[in-house]
């Protein structure tokens, strides 16, 4: 992290270098104007990174820094001798960019909300709650669960619905809760890596064509290394105890619900083949699915009485997407948009790539996104234009989306545990556990290396 920090620091004040024609970047990475824009973006992330203490929403500073960033790019490239149709066209790439990374994840989130409106999450916790496992049974039962749904949900949702659960049957047994919490963020992390549904990062290397679909499964193992080991290790600290018994009522499934289940289904069924067969953007499934999901929900108005309150509204479940998140996309993909047009990305490219070679830098981009979001790492990465094969572009998938689990700040699922946690996981409960994920970060890229080198 520190050697980022230092190498894209002295990237600020070197003069203009020469671009690759194919680029089509200003080069004016060496003007006052163009420092500017990158110490405007580090700002901006330092708010980012302490969301969790200011509360000051994650997009609202990064939306600024975006416009301020564009509009510094407009002034210098009108400097330098650049038509309106060329700079348009580079901002039409980023309105491209975002588009199609929006539209697909609204409807996943739609979705999502739609499931958990009509029940489905809740009554998994339910009857997870009912069947009175043992904690370590618990422990391995809900790690997996995690696993296996956050390669269709995100890492948060996942890690937030079970996390429900643990705190359900574990509320007297702290120690039970925290290591749990932190096998929860390292299995939703991990889980999200070998799907392109599962985890931005891996989608945005699908969307852009890096990876077929059934590319990413070669990742599955890797995948299951990378969880296995530390659970291996802090299923050893889990009590061999059984939780109290409690009193907790079946949660019944509203009318529909496993139907919408099956469309969801469907509907990445579709998005799949949009991009395999037609050629066009996932997103375009997507939407197909998000159409009859609209349909099915007007036959449940229609075919069931029930009060307002209780009646099926697909709008409702747009409108509680996590507007946060998308919008923090649009900052991101805009901010980094500006900055690689000025010159700095294919900058970072020669100091990473070129001079540590695409293996060395792809692992410490993993680390780097322990502490940084890996949104902003891998669109940067995937804006440098590298030329990688398919084994480098699963190994930075793999890291990215996997190397959040080294700090809970790393991943949006760690963060969110911790308040939702009432204090019993927090920063330095998970940093005990540090040293035995990254025996599972460094385990998974040796069998990714084994496997698909």
């Amino acid at each position: 992290m520190l050697h980022l920090l230092l190498t894209f620091a002295g990237l600020l004040f070197l003069p203009e270098i020469a671009l690759a024609e194919e680029l089509n970047n200003l080069g004016l990475t060496g003007t006052e104007r163009g420092i500017y824009t990158v110490l405007l973006f580090m700002v901006a992330y330092g708010f980012v990174m302490t969301e969790e203490f200011t509360h000051l929403r994650k997009s609202k500073p990064v939306i600024f820094a975006a416009a301020v960033i564009w509009g510094h790019v407009a002034i210098l490239a009108k400097e330098a001798g650049v038509s309106n149709e060329e700079l348009l066209a580079a901002f039409e790439h980023d309105i491209e960019e975002y588009a199609a990374l929006m539209l697909f994840l609204l409807v996943a989130m739609t979705y999502i909300n739609a499931m958990s409106e009509r029940n489905v999450f809740d009554a998994l916790r339910s009857w997870l709650t009912r069947k009175q496992f043992g904690y370590k049974q618990l422990f391995w039962i809900t790690g997996i669960i995690t696993f296996f749904l956050s390669s269709v949900a995100d890492n948060l949702t996942s890690a937030l619905l079970v996390g429900a659960v643990v705190l359900a049957v574990g509320a007297d047994n702290e120690k039970f809760v925290s290591v749990s919490f932190v096998n929860l963020v390292v299995a939703a992390n991990a889980g999200g890596a070998f799907c392109p549904f599962g985890d931005i990062t891996s989608l945005m290397v699908w969307q852009a064509g890096h990876a077929e679909f059934f590319d990413f499964f070669k990742l599955f193992i890797p995948s299951v290394v990378n969880y296995a080991v530390p659970a291996f290790f802090m299923a050893q600290a889990i009590p061999d105890l059984q939780p109290k018994a409690n009193n907790e009522v079946a949660v019944i499934l509203k009318p529909g619900a496993l139907q919408i289940c099956g469309l969801f289904v469907l509907t990445i069924i579709s998005a799949v083949c949009f991009k395999q067969f037609l050629h066009l953007p996932p997103f375009m499934g997507m939407m197909l699915g998000l159409s009859v999901l609209m349909l099915y929900g007007y036959s449940l108005k229609v075919r069931y009485t029930v009060e307002a309150s209780e009646r099926f509204d697909i709008f409702s479940k747009v409108k509680a997407a996590e507007w946060d998140t998308l919008l923090f996309f649009f900052g991101v993909v805009f901010a980094i948009g500006g900055l690689g047009y000025i010159g700095y990305l294919e900058l970072l490219s020669a100091a990473l790539y070129d001079g540590l070679g695409a293996t060395t830098a792809n692992i410490l981009v993993g680390v780097i996104s322990a502490v940084i979001d890996n949104i902003p790492i891998m669109f940067a990465v995937l804006s440098m234009n590298l030329d990688m094969d398919l084994y480098q572009w699963l190994l930075i998938t793999l890291t990215a989306g996997v190397g959040g689990s080294l700090f809970s700040v790393g991943s949006a699922a760690g963060v969110a545990l911790m308040g939702q946690s009432n204090q019993k996981y927090t920063f330095f409960s998970h940093l005990k556990w540090t040293p035995v994920i990254a025996a599972g970060y460094i385990a998974s890229i040796v069998v990714h290396y084994l496997i698909n080198g």
